[in-house]
């Protein structure tokens, strides 16, 4: 049976298993199964699914492929059963070719099973096997294939390559006639890769004067040179070596998961507690970058310096403190902005996360991180030319990062109450997806469990349940929320100026609390110091004196310490008596004596003050100069404005445009069902236009449809109507009569939009050119 009519007598529910499962098949959609076919058969598409692949499933097609032609399931089973570890093929192996049907990769009856066009080509060495003796003998010179078919089949007749390939498809009296020190070189080979490298390995050879064991194999054909150096092993050969079986120890099942064992209860809190935490860091960073920003690099990303800061200020491992920004960048909530050098700023989309509900502020950077193509463990190491990988730099992303992640997670997900070891993880892996093996995806593997564990999608190691439905795209806020710890409303104010939060603290409070004391130590119970330093930049920010302290004495559960009191009224006091304006610049204070102790300040030297009045100071730096340099001397001025107005710099809320968050992105397993269906009718529709563009529909007459205009308006309707489609006559632009097939859509302003069976594509058509209708 040929493969495109194979694909034709599929069913529409086959169909759409097929588009479902290969969405790549439909990116754009072909215009005829003709064309899905054939871009089935192309080889990146095919290299595409068979990456997909389970071990066993992939050793399905690999026996298949090593086959001449169409086998019967009963001989595929029984090569199958030669090579399992233990256990019998069924019922895996009619689960394997029912999936294998479904992805078009096998095609074909159960009495002639055959692989689809092109897997044989993408497949270039199935089960570690080399290419056929016909292959790798195919540069060498006749005369020296006729030599070695003397040496080996003396008395055939006919070409030298002929000759061999009969000899080495039963090889037994080969193998047997070599050296027990040439036997061992091939048993090196016999289960892959095929290919030895060997010096001289063109040089010819005969059996009478072969003297070493790889010229006893070069001599007899069980060794072909490929190269001046390198050598491979015919199919055939390694076919005999392994005893007819294709494969070793294949397991027909994944391989068990190993570790320990954690009560799901316990590990669902203990994820509760991670994802609380992890919401809490990323509303620290926001908020400490919108006070002080990090500048951004001329090459992108974040310094080095400002990452040990911020991994110092979070209180977190450089690895974690990176992962909490790269999230919180991948969700928008980070970007750069601030000027022409650049700085790293919250965006509004953070104000907008910031209100929300926890269990659902977590939600939103778990899924951002499940599909995110970044990859935050890389940053530290170093890239191909030694340059070290920084934060939200563009060199973290890797296309395969959320497919690893996702796939991570399914492990996990298939042993419920279990903490898999790392080594079992990634050999359940290897076994799931055995083409996508490497260095990379270990590591990735790696990255992907500890910042799970992290995050809070796992908790002592195995899946938690909020995990698992933001896995399966469920409803994980409604079952984290119970789970989150309850946040106080209230901190204990102490006499040496500090402040304990006997836990966490209510969005509000913990943000008041961040931009007005310093944090000293965190753990059960966090402590805050308050200073002269954290008292100031409140008022900076706009907050008054009286204000602070009726803040803190509504919040504090112990009332508000002498001492606190006293350096909230001081600081106060001092602060804004000297004001900043423009002159450039000017300073103003009411206490001339305060401005002489300025002027007669060698640091204030390079400010080239010159006195105006007896309170008042010019100055030739800008404004927000002058304020800088007055503070970086132990001053506390304040910026006014023309009006002479107090300017409040609002540094609790600085703000940049973001950038679009990550969106979540279809799975690897499907496509929306709605789409899946509109296009196996498209395929239908395409085909049957393009099988009646080489077999014409017959009409009255052999014309094109014609009729009066009101009956062809009614009869579209009605095709509208009902969905049905219609054979028309259509006059082009230069008066040409031709004939489409339609799928009328709609009509509306004089024209016709409809589905044009004929061209694959959706067209607009005059109604005043259609001749006539006439039904299929």
């Amino acid at each position: 049976m040929e493969f495109t009519e194979w694909i034709r007598g599929r069913t529409d529910e086959q169909l759409r298993a097929l588009v479902s499962a290969r969405p790549e098949l439909i990116t754009p959609v072909p215009a005829h199964l003709e064309g899905l076919a054939a871009r089935a058969a192309s080889p990146s598409a095919i290299g595409r699914v068979l990456d997909r692949l389970d071990r066993f499933t992939l050793a399905v097609v690999e026996t298949l492929a090593v086959q001449d032609g169409p086998v019967t399931k009963a001989a595929l089973r029984g090569l199958i059963g030669r090579a399992l570890a233990a256990g019998r093929p069924e019922p895996a192996l009619t689960a394997a070719l029912d999936r294998l049907r479904d992805l078009a990769l096998v095609f074909g009856p159960d009495n002639a099973l055959d692989l689809g066009p092109g897997v044989r080509k993408v497949l270039e060495e199935p089960a570690g096997l080399g290419p056929k003796v016909v292959d790798v003998f195919r540069h060498h010179p006749p005369e020296q294939l006729d030599e070695m078919a003397d040496d080996i089949a003396p008395g055939s007749d006919g070409p030298g390559k002929d000759r061999l390939a009969a000899a080495l498809a039963a090889p037994e009296a080969l193998v047997a006639a070599v050296s027990p020190e040439a036997r061992g070189a091939l048993d090196q080979l016999v289960w892959g890769p095929p290919t030895g490298r060997v010096p001289n390995a063109r040089r010819e050879v005969r059996v009478a004067s072969a003297r070493s064991p790889i010229e006893e194999l070069l001599a007899r054909g069980l060794l072909a040179a490929t190269g001046e150096e390198s050598v491979t092993l015919p199919r055939e050969v390694g076919l005999h070596l392994r005893g007819g079986r294709v494969h070793r120890d294949l397991l027909a099942v994944p391989p068990a998961l190993g570790g320990a064992a954690r009560d799901r209860e316990l590990a669902d809190r203990t994820a509760a507690g991670q994802a609380f935490s992890f919401v809490r860091s990323v509303e620290e960073l926001c908020e400490r970058w919108s006070i002080d920003p990090p500048g951004v690099l001329r090459t992108g990303g974040l310094g080095v310096r400002d990452m040990k800061r911020t991994a110092t200020d979070l209180d977190l491992p450089e690895w974690a403190a990176a992962l909490v920004v790269e999230v919180a960048h991948a969700a928008g909530l980070v970007a750069a902005g601030g000027g022409v050098d650049g700085e790293w700023l919250p965006t509004s989309g953070y104000d907008l996360w910031r209100v929300r509900a926890t269990a659902d502020r977590w939600v939103t950077l778990a899924a951002t991180w499940l599909h995110m193509d970044r990859v935050p463990g890389l940053v530290g190491e170093r890239d191909d030319r030694d340059r070290p990988l920084n934060a939200l730099h563009t060199d973290l992303r890797r296309a395969s990062a959320p497919g690893v992640r996702t796939a991570t997670l399914g492990v996990l997900a298939a042993a419920p109450g279990l903490a898999p070891d790392r080594d079992s993880v990634l050999e359940r892996l290897a076994w799931e997806q055995p083409r996508r093996r490497g260095p990379l995806r270990e590591q990735l593997t790696e990255f992907a469990l500890r910042e799970a564990e992290q995050i809070g999608v796992t908790g002592l190691g195995t899946l938690s349940g909020h995990g698992r439905a933001l896995l399966d795209g469920g409803d994980a806020a409604c079952l984290l929320a119970p789970l989150l710890p309850e946040p106080v409303d209230h901190v204990l104010l102490q006499a040496d100026l500090t402040a304990v939060a006997p836990g966490p603290l209510t969005s509000e409070l913990n943000r008041w609390m961040t931009l007005t004391a310093d944090v000293e130590s965190k753990g059960g119970a966090t402590v805050y110091r308050f200073g002269e330093g954290s008292i100031r930049r409140a008022l900076d920010a706009g907050h008054g004196g009286e204000e602070l302290l009726a803040m803190l004495a509504r919040h504090s559960a112990t009332p508000v310490p002498q001492a606190l009191s006293y350096l909230v009224t001081d600081v106060a006091r001092r602060h804004g008596r000297i004001r900043v304006g423009t002159a450039s610049a000017y300073v103003r204070c009411d206490d001339p004596a305060l401005l002489d102790q300025i002027t007669a300040d060698r640091r204030a030297a390079a400010l080239r003050l010159r006195r105006l009045a007896p309170t008042v100071i010019a100055s030739r730096s800008s404004r927000a100069a002058l304020v800088d340099s007055l503070r970086a001397m132990g001053y506390a001025p304040v910026a006014e404005s023309l009006d002479g107005d107090v300017i409040i710099s609002q540094l609790d809320s600085r703000r940049t445009e973001g950038v679009a968050p990550v969106r979540a992105v279809a799975s690897v397993g499907g496509l929306d069902p709605e789409v899946a269906s509109a296009a196996v009718r498209a395929l239908r529709a395409g085909d049957a236009a393009h099988l009646a563009r080489r077999e014409p529909v017959d009409a009255p007459g052999g014309a094109v449809p014609r009729g009066p205009a009101t009956a062809t308006i009614s009869a579209l309707q009605d095709a509208i109507k009902q969905g049905v489609r219609v054979w028309i006559g259509y006059l082009d632009s230069q008066g040409n009569a031709t004939s489409r097939i339609l799928e009328p859509a709609r009509m509306e302003g004089g024209y016709l939009t409809a589905y044009d069976e004929t061209r694959a594509a959706v067209h607009r058509f005059a109604l005043h050119r259609i001749t006539g209708v006439a039904g299929l």
